[in-house]
């Protein structure tokens, strides 16, 4: 379960009771980051530590935690190095819900929160994983998945020329602590296989039970069988088929 009043405590760490008077984006790292940073570990002496020749995001207790808001690829090396020695914690952040905010760039003004109608759900970190998936059976890598609500603060700009608007990410705050998933071993990827599936099934009966796109759900099960929670056992047409792995 989430600890939330842990959670309400590094946001008022990070970006103060009152957001407003501390500016959006002014800081070093990216808000997300910087608050599940303090979520996981409050002591700023365990943070950002040399190991490897790399910087940890966190290192307490032998063991280290990597904050990741994308770009798994660019972890390979980290991975490579600490894996071996130490076990790793990959917390990646979904933004459940997400209410927009436009920031005009000339007059500072904001805008009021409009509801996006795109929502997060844990299956959107496969494609993720994929670029990691050598160190995915790795017995000292975990994952947690953290579901959050967020608001995303836009900077509205204009062109010169055509004095066309344009917005751009700027950052984003979370606003509620939803949810964690915990992958620790290979048997918790389970956890994302519906269970209305039983016997053979393809990747587009997957995606309809999952209610994800079928090119998303193709990803998944190329990583579930990848950790053996599925196995192929034939074709349907040019789909395989698959079944779990008991």
């Amino acid at each position: 379960m989430p600890d939330k009043r842990n959670f309400e405590e590094a946001k008022r760490k990070v970006i103060g009771i009152d957001r407003q008077r501390f500016g959006i984006g002014t800081l070093s790292e990216k808000t997300v980051h910087a608050i599940l940073k303090n979520y996981y570990e409050p002591d700023e002496d365990r943070q950002e530590i040399p190991i490897e020749n790399y910087i940890a995001d966190i290192y307490a207790d032998g063991e280290i935690i990597e904050i990741q808001t994308r770009q798994f690829d660019k972890m390979r090396g980290k991975l490579g190095a600490f894996l071996p020695l130490y076990p790793v914690t990959i917390v990646y952040p979904i933004p459940r819900e997400t209410r927009i905010i436009w920031i005009d760039e000339e007059t500072g003004e904001l805008s009021g929160k409009r509801k996006s109608p795109v929502k997060g759900n844990p299956y959107v970190v496969f494609p993720e994983l994929y670029k990691i998936k050598m160190y995915l059976k790795d017995p000292n890598l975990r994952l947690r998945l953290v579901l959050m609500d967020v608001e995303e603060y836009k900077l509205l700009s204009s062109r010169p020329k055509s004095k066309r608007r344009k917005a751009t990410k700027y950052d984003r705050i979370p606003t509620e602590l939803i949810r964690e998933f915990e992958i620790d071993c290979p048997q918790d990827y389970m956890q994302f296989v519906p269970p209305e599936l039983e016997g053979a099934f393809t990747s587009r009966e997957f995606a309809a039970t999952a209610h994800i796109s079928l090119s998303l759900a193709q990803m998944v099960l190329n990583i579930l069988y990848h950790v053996e929670t599925v196995t192929r056992t034939g074709k349907k047409g040019n789909m395989y088929l698959y079944e779990i792995n008991e």
